[in-house]
């Protein structure tokens, strides 16, 4: 029995071996981040020269990780590699509308600065647009290391396979939980302790759609719970703090819960 505990232990080690650790994809996240928004960083880089040798010792480190892989973590998609430092730009400009989004949609932030370097929001939101792209790409468990990097740091749990669109704010964001297959429109605010889940489903059924959809320029309060890939929360609702919904909600709508009466109340915003 000893024996074979260690014959099995040996070669499940030396499967790992040539594999990148945790700390290793954490670390070149945290480079990649600071390059990108030098506030966020501790490197500052004072020439042009400088940027461009640092934008491709980052490449040539991922590129290193990706080689060291082993084969659970490679691609489904031969050649794309490339797709992280090809989006660098777009995920910098989508970050840049996250910004302004937390800094509008917090009375309590005084600049855009203060947001960078302090809101666990934007620590989050920033690991799961690199962490996205990452999964897109079919580099799924580096892209998890990442998110659940950002999730002991922030508090916040985003699944890399989510889709979230442009201006998203968390405000707070302590215990928010957003699942695989959610889908959140644009110019969306949402709020701590919020889950985006799912209902039970089998093991066999994980390919399917499982969690809510949410619509353009939707609210939703602390420690509301919205559950089901047939869920969807239209355009323009309010969803208030400790609701439950597990059913579909039409655009412009507002649905709290009534603490007196104990259960939720639906109205219309138009």
């Amino acid at each position: 029995m000893q024996k074979d505990f260690f014959n099995n232990l040996y070669q499940e080690h030396q499967n790992a071996m040539g594999c990148p650790s945790p700390d290793s994809i954490i670390s070149f996240y945290e480079s990649l981040l600071g390059f990108i928004f030098p506030d966020y960083g501790n490197e500052k880089i004072a020439n042009r020269a400088d940027l461009e040798n640092k934008y491709l010792k980052l490449k040539a480190e991922w590129h290193n990780l990706l080689e060291k892989r082993c084969e659970n973590l490679r691609s489904k998609y031969p050649g794309e590699e490339e797709l992280l430092f090809n989006s660098l730009a777009k995920i910098k400009e989508a970050l840049e509308k996250d910004i302004t989004a937390i800094y509008e949609g917090d009375p309590a932030a005084k600049s855009r600065l203060e947001v960078v370097k302090t809101y666990p929001g934007f620590k989050a939101i920033a690991a799961y647009r690199i962490a996205h792209c990452i999964y897109t790409a079919g580099y799924v468990l580096i892209a998890r290391i990442i998110s659940e990097h950002a999730h002991s740091k922030t508090g916040v749990d985003i699944h890399p396979g989510a889709n979230i669109g442009e201006h998203f704010c968390i405000d707070h964001g302590t215990g928010i939980v957003i699942g695989e297959t959610t889908d959140i429109g644009e110019y969306v605010k949402i709020y701590q302790g919020v889950t985006l889940g799912a209902t039970s489903v089998r093991k066999e059924n994980a390919s399917q759609k499982r969690h809510p959809t949410i619509g353009n320029h939707v609210v939703i309060y602390a420690n509301a719970t919205i559950l089901g890939g047939k869920t969807s929360i239209g355009d323009h609702c309010i969803i208030g703090g400790n609701s439950w919904i597990t059913k579909s909600l039409e655009s412009h709508s507002r649905l709290y819960y009534d603490s007196e009466n104990k259960h939720l109340r639906k109205s219309s915003l138009k």
